[in-house]
């Protein structure tokens, strides 16, 4: 439910910043939305993969990465806002 409201939140930021933006402005945030988008669901795979790990060190490994995935898809977003 979090990261439902993050996206909620952030489409809805995006909305207004559009506002004021040239087309190629726009082509370029809609790109790292995309980016954004697609690292996250990397990472919510890797976070399912790691749920179903039988041993603990697979699972924190996954998690780890997961982690790793999202914050990366962050630092997408938030240079391009």
């Amino acid at each position: 439910m979090k990261k439902l409201s993050l996206v909620l939140v952030a489409t809805g930021l995006l909305a207004l910043s559009a506002c004021n933006k040239t087309p190629a402005e726009q082509v370029v945030d809609n790109a790292a939305d995309n980016a954004s988008e697609q690292i996250e669901n990397a990472a919510d795979s890797l976070e399912a993969a790691a749920d179903n790990a039988t041993n603990e060190a697979t699972e924190a490994s996954l998690e780890n990465a997961a982690d790793n995935l999202h914050d990366a898809a962050d630092n997408v977003g938030e240079n391009h806002m």
